[in-house]
């Protein structure tokens, strides 16, 4: 396999923004900005606004990095994650839920690619994040995601968790 797939059964979708040509895996393909034949060369940086978090429904690029993440999309989802942390500060609980967020997103693209044991170490850091954030946190069953998380860095089978947002209108 030369890039990640969505696990198991089609994860459900947020966000009507169209996936990219290819999903990014560092070392298998070119760089998705930084030569001509990556999918977003050429292409601006994600700039998400600010949002407050009890806003979450409207911020198309949560929802997007969401069916990014869950659709196998590892690398691209941690951009739009990385720029929502930037957005809403990186000391704010927000932003600590969004590092949590692409430190998840990272470890499984580390995994993808063989290296388990830095994908446990960010799981880890993901839970230690997530472990600081209410249970119900932007329209996701945070404790939740937590325990399945937790599942995942203590058992013998890798499965990337899905991210679920809750009380959102499925788009796919």
């Amino acid at each position: 396999m030369t890039e990640p797939e969505s696990p198991g059964s089609t994860p459900p979708r947020y966000s009507s923004r169209p996936f990219p040509s290819s999903r990014f895996v560092p070392g298998r393909a070119p760089h998705p900005r930084q030569t001509n034949q990556g999918h977003s060369y050429a292409q601006p940086e994600p700039q998400p606004s600010s949002f407050p978090p009890e806003q979450w429904q409207h911020a198309e690029a949560y929802r997007y990095g969401i069916d990014l993440y869950n659709h196998g999309y590892w690398w691209e989802s941690h951009e739009v994650f990385e720029a929502l942390w930037n957005s809403a500060g990186r000391r704010s609980e927000q932003g600590n839920f969004f590092q949590a967020l692409i430190q998840l997103a990272a470890a499984n693209l580390k995994l993808f690619m063989g290296n388990r044991q830095a994908a446990q170490n960010l799981l880890r850091r993901g839970l230690i994040r997530l472990q600081k954030i209410p249970a119900s946190y932007m329209g996701m069953d945070v404790a939740r995601l937590t325990e399945d998380v937790r599942q995942r860095v203590n058992g013998p089978e890798f499965q990337t968790p899905l991210m679920c947002l809750i009380g959102l209108k499925r788009i796919g």
